[in-house]
């Protein structure tokens, strides 16, 4: 066995990755395989003997350098940085190095991994939160002073602190006197977002501002009660209608 591993052709291996591979020394290219051909957009001839560090914004140069200097002894972490093709393009890449030996001479071997698909996405996730952390905070007027906040899908802590901040401020200049707060599109809360969500009681209430909790489920109520949550200024009916009639408004569904 271990006579069929030290015929292997490791650089044949390296032609043939999917990966593009970089090998350089000295800030020198050495070697690219295929793939790096195909990334960059330019052949082999126009890249070997190029600095590594030309691939790289002005910005993070001194840092990159620094990066390989230390490559030299031990692989260096994984990092996201964007990078410039031959024809100009920027990219968003994953880079990780490691030392190689090149015959008698000290290299270093980068992959780079194009991570743009997974930036735009993080990026459209973002907005997404983004978008329903400001829906989430708005109040639906009802009638005169009163209005109700649909809380809607699934609440991390990050957005429970946003609503904190957020439906306050909102009560305020929408001047509600009685929010009704509506948990029935809420299946899931753990412990810390249940406390921010209940949070928003107590700052209404020296706002001056009454609540009105509906469609909390039983298990969601059970969470409540295991914070020590009290209850006995803060009305729960089962549903939006049943607040209304509570606060004596003459409502029926058309």
């Amino acid at each position: 066995m271990n006579q069929n591993i030290s015929h292997i052709d490791y650089k044949q291996v390296m032609e043939y990755a999917l990966e593009p591979l970089i090998i350089h020394s000295r800030l020198k290219i050495i070697y690219i395989n295929r793939a790096a051909e195909i990334f960059f957009r330019a052949p082999k001839e126009d890249i070997i003997g190029a600095s590594p560090l030309d691939i790289f914004k002005e910005t993070s140069k001194a840092a990159i350098d620094n990066r390989i200097q230390s490559a030299y002894e031990q692989p260096a972490d994984v990092i996201e940085e964007t990078i410039y093709r031959m024809d100009g393009t920027t990219v968003d890449v994953e880079l990780y190095c490691h030392p190689v030996l090149m015959g008698n001479t000290k290299a270093i071997q980068t992959y780079v991994r194009d991570i743009t698909a997974r930036k735009a996405n993080e990026k459209k996730q973002k907005q997404m939160s983004k978008e329903l952390n400001e829906l989430s905070s708005t109040l639906v007027p009802l009638f005169e002073g009163i209005a109700i906040l649909p809380l809607l899908g699934s609440i991390d802590e990050e957005r429970a602190r946003q609503l904190l901040e957020k439906v306050p401020v909102n009560v305020q200049k929408q001047n509600v006197k009685c929010l009704i707060i509506d948990f029935s599109a809420i299946y899931k809360l753990d412990l810390i977002v249940t406390e921010y969500i209940f949070k928003i009681n107590n700052v209404l209430s020296l706002l001056g501002v009454r609540s009105i909790v509906t469609g909390l489920r039983p298990e969601l109520a059970l969470v409540a009660i295991q914070l020590g949550t009290n209850f006995n200024s803060t009305p729960t009916v089962s549903t939006v209608k049943d607040a209304l009639h509570l606060l004596g408004v003459n409502y029926t569904e058309s």
